[in-house]
């Protein structure tokens, strides 16, 4: 079972939507996809339809180990979800408080190795006691950077505190894993270029290598909004577009394939 924490700093720069096109592309390649919602505000909580709602939440999920009764499941088939229901932030003074609050995720999703074979966490976007506990539960961290200066910005020097605050983690258990970045959201502009190319060039400097920039690149393509709107994963809304872009299905195939290198033929 791979565990994904998308994860950034910075609030409004595609988490969710991520999270919920990486899902599900690989829930319809056969996979089987565990979501969890840990942003008190549940916006991936309502991305997909659901044939089955749980009467439990994540809630429950951390402070009882209420596994069965807190997945939900989706529309799509092989996708579940453990939804948001904490918009008080009573879990974020939770976790804090507790002795093991922020590894008790990375316990909780030890008990789900043989049911998934990937797990994708969504955060909110700003620092704290879930975001740390939704880090240290992953095998490695994903983070959607757009290729504006200010988000550069926030990305290199946000990620980076979060990583150095986080790594004594390691002493209960929980090393923090490698964080990879995917330019989001990218226009033809000049600019959106630059900045991409020099995160990429300052990419292991300033993280010490902590941070890779991916090669994959998600443009900024009206074919993402439509599909939050119809509640599908992007790469069912197949349509073909003028230029070198690739169609929304072979972006969210050369992602999944680049994040998982062995990860079989998809779909």
């Amino acid at each position: 079972m791979i565990k994904i924490t998308i994860v950034s700093t910075k609030g409004g720069v595609g988490k969710t939507t991520l999270t919920a096109n990486l899902g599900g592309i690989l829930a319809d390649s056969g996979f089987r996809v565990l979501l969890i919602d840990a942003d008190p505000q549940p916006t991936l909580s309502s991305y997909y339809p659901l044939v089955h709602r749980a009467d439990h939440g994540l809630m429950e999920f951390l402070v009882n180990s209420s596994v069965d009764q807190a997945v939900s499941q989706t529309t799509i088939e092989n996708l579940d979800i453990v939804l948001s229901n904490d918009p008080d932030g009573k879990l974020r003074d939770w976790i804090r408080d507790a002795p093991d609050g922020r590894v008790r995720l990375k316990y909780i999703l030890s008990l789900l190795e043989e049911r998934y074979d990937f797990v994708l966490i969504d955060t909110q976007g700003a620092v704290g006691p879930l975001q740390d506990a939704a880090v240290a539960a992953a095998d490695f961290m994903l983070s959607p950077i757009p290729p504006e200066i200010l988000s550069a910005r926030e990305f290199v020097r946000g990620t980076v505190s979060m990583i150095q605050r986080l790594e004594p983690m390691a002493r209960l258990g929980a090393p923090i894993g490698p964080l990879r970045g995917v330019i989001y959201r990218q226009d033809r502009t000049v600019d959106a270029k630059m900045i991409a190319d020099e995160l990429r060039r300052a990419s292991f400097t300033p993280s010490k290598g902590a941070i890779t920039i991916l090669d994959t690149v998600i443009p900024n393509a009206v074919v993402y909004r439509e599909a939050a709107t119809q509640k599908v994963p992007v790469h069912r809304l197949e349509r073909s577009r003028k230029g070198p872009s690739l169609s929304a299905r072979d972006t969210m195939t050369t992602l999944a394939k680049e994040l998982i290198p062995n990860l079989p033929d998809l779909e």
